[in-house]
């Protein structure tokens, strides 16, 4: 009998390993080898041997492509690196001043560059584990993505096996998925068909499919994956050379590589692989709306390093934005989070760069000037990708008689308070702060934001009834809320209310860096709050320091430091900051990295990997302390690891730990080590 098992078991794994082998020559090489009906027939072949046998079903089969049950919501994922964007360059001279930055910061005086089409579709992580596709995630905020495997394993080009003998313990690879012309044209013609919405263009078409709930839904929707990169790994084969050497060794492991991807050396080799690019544009398969240079060499990029939240050593070079002709049928003025009145013109809808466009910036009451921006104008809208619409001209033959002069308001359209134009800004503010209700929304709604407070559940409408019903006035004001005051609410039940009390209750444990970026001080991002944490330690130093000490926070120049300490001068800010941490809300502080001796942090060099639930600390406030300290934090246990940090339920992480003989401590052993 086991004979006979181990036959079939045999004969199983030999059709899965040559209907995924199909797989690839169909999806990824376009070169299928056998018809489509003897395709099927393999198919059906093991989904009845599968069904026989059940205990023969393994996760990379084919036949486990589809079939889980529906999502109620996507889960959480942390990248075990973060997955940076680009910065984007738009004309020949910022390509130049790249390049040059780039020889400057690496002393030579001719770079080699790895170039590829920068794809127009959804940037995604795949993590493999001893070969097997394990789980899937979006980029997200670059830190944490969403869980989208189940939907990843219905891409038939994305391997759910590595075609090796011995695959790595784990490798990540990263890439783009996004929906061929051809395929996204024959969605639509079905969508026709049955009398629903067609889809605006691929890139929306593939973001929706990838994030359906259902996998089944996504499966019926032909999608493509290209792979772009490597995230973390632990691969005795992986290239440790040339970026152009990692894609020639992915394409190996099955994933699918764009074939215009090139090497090119200097500045007019660049250009002139972004001119071929372009004119082949239209030809290509899929949309791209640009490309890509990445310096080729691994270890010129780590001389590089990054900046903020971006890669030193590369570069999108987008094309030219799409330009189409329209009507101004109005001129609205709104008011942002920081008081800043942005005049935004209505236009009468209009079809450009994949999208219906209904309202465009006109940035400040200069540009309005600059280009003579009458309202009833005909005028030249320009949309690039995801940027945000803007009017590039005014048609002045077409314009008529009755266009009129716009002039920006002396007076907040929100709450009437002046609005002033400070020393060398082009923008005017509303000086209503906290007190206006547009300010005082996005004040809030910032506050709660998923990278700040993470209060789930307090969204635009909600946000909105509470403040023009004068519930919450200040962010202070969410920990005082009652559930009477919440169930009141239209569309707002006992249950809702109960769920959003004890979302603001969990909120008052948070980080000093989710604190400080949750104030929404002007000019501080995410990440320059993480470096403000790192650096003071403390909430009190940072309300204490200067301008000048606050310069010495690295990537804090001048504008900042005066935001800073402008934000904190102002009596209203520092009142609303005391009644949160009276409500409740407080975080782990420590000394801060201006109190060591300047030179080497004591922890640099050291890698250390965080695993199960630690007493005290979460995940982010220990990653934070190490990090303050030089260490570096991985999501992988290797040889190279100094430190496995262990709380409740590690997991295999501290079982590898042990079998390499790593240093494990404890929460304790942690403290005193930062000590």
């Amino acid at each position: 009998m086991n004979e006979k098992i181990d036959k079939i078991k045999q004969h199983a794994q030999d059709l899965r390993a040559e209907i995924e082998l199909h797989n690839y020559r169909y999806y990824v090489l376009d070169n299928p080898t056998i018809p489509d009906a003897e395709y099927d027939k393999q198919l059906r072949e093991l989904q009845r041997i599968e069904q026989d046998y059940p205990q023969l079903i393994t996760a990379d089969s084919p036949t486990q492509r589809v079939g889980a049950a529906p999502l109620k919501a996507f889960p959480q994922i942390l990248h075990r690196k973060p997955m940076l964007s680009l910065n984007n360059a738009f004309e020949d001279v910022e390509l130049e001043t790249f390049n040059r930055r780039v020889c400057e910061g690496l002393s030579v005086d001719s770079i080699e560059y790895a170039v590829e089409p920068k794809f127009d579709g959804l940037a995604v992580s795949l993590c493999y584990e001893d070969g097997i596709f394990k789980t899937g995630a979006t980029r997200g905020d670059g830190y944490m993505g969403e869980d989208i495997t189940l939907n990843l394993r219905t891409i038939k080009s994305i391997p759910l096996s590595l075609p090796v003998d011995n695959p790595p313990p784990l490798l990540e690879v990263r890439g783009e998925v996004l929906m061929l012309k051809a395929d996204f044209l024959n969605l639509n013609q079905r969508q026709v068909a049955k009398g629903e919405k067609e889809f605006a263009n691929p890139r929306n078409a593939a973001a929706g499919s990838v994030r359906q709930l259902d996998p089944g839904i996504t499966a019926t929707r032909r999608l493509a994956f290209f792979a772009y990169g490597v995230g973390e790994y632990q691969d005795s084969h992986m290239p440790l050379d040339k970026h152009s050497h990692v894609m020639a060794y992915l394409a190996l492991l099955h994933f699918p590589v764009a074939k215009e991807c090139d090497v090119v050396k200097g500045l007019q080799e660049l250009l002139a692989y972004y001119q071929a690019i372009e004119v082949q544009r239209e030809c290509l398969p899929y949309d791209i709306d640009g490309v890509v240079y990445k310096v080729n060499s691994l270890t010129q990029q780590k001389q590089l390093g990054f900046v903020s939240r971006a890669p030193r050593f590369a570069l999108a070079h987008k094309f030219p934005a799409q330009e189409v002709v329209t009507q101004l049928l109005g001129i609205d003025v709104q008011v942002g989070r920081t008081g800043a009145l942005t005049p935004v013109a209505r236009l009468k809808p209009v079809f450009v760069g994949g999208a219906t466009v209904t309202n465009a910036t006109l940035h400040n009451a200069d540009e309005i000037e600059r280009k003579d921006v009458h309202i009833g104008d005909t005028v030249i809208v320009r949309r690039a990708g995801d940027v945000i619409p803007e009017i590039v001209a005014v048609i002045l033959e077409k314009r008529r008689p009755d266009a009129q002069i716009f002039l920006m308001p002396e007076h907040c359209p929100v709450c009437g308070a002046k609005a002033v134009r400070l020393a060398n800004e082009a923008v005017l503010r509303c000086t209503g702060g906290l007190f206006c209700p547009a300010q005082r929304k996005q004040a809030i709604l910032h506050f709660a934001s998923r990278r700040a407070m993470d209060i789930e559940g307090l969204g635009d409408k909600l946000v909105n009834q509470m403040v023009d019903q004068a519930i919450v006035r200040t962010p202070a004001d969410l920990y005082k809320l009652g559930l009477g005051a919440l169930a009141n609410l239209e569309r707002m039940a006992e249950k809702s209310a109960n769920n959003i009390l004890r979302a603001i209750e969990k909120s008052k444990h948070t980080t000093l860096a989710r604190f400080i970026y949750a104030l929404g001080i002007r000019n501080v991002g995410e990440t320059t709050a993480k470096d403000l944490a790192a650096h003071l330690g403390s909430l009190d130093r940072l309300i204490e320091a200067g301008s000048e000490r606050l310069q010495q926070v690295p990537d804090v120049g001048p504008v900042v430091a005066q935001s800073i300490a402008d934000f904190f001068a102002e009596a209203h800010n520092c009142e609303v900051i005391e009644q949160l941490r009276a409500c409740g809300v407080h975080w782990v502080e420590h000394e801060g990295i201006s109190t060591l001796v300047v030179g080497m942090k004591p922890l640099h060099g050291k890698t250390f990997v965080l695993t199960g639930t630690l007493p005290t600390l979460n995940r982010e406030e220990a990653k934070e302390k190490i990090e303050a300290l030089g260490g570096k934090v991985s999501g992988s246990v290797s040889k190279k690891t100094d430190y496995v940090v262990v709380g409740a339920d590690p997991g295999s992480k501290y079982d590898k730990a042990l079998s390499l003989g790593i240093s494990v401590l404890d929460e304790t052993g942690l403290m005193e080590l930062l000590q």
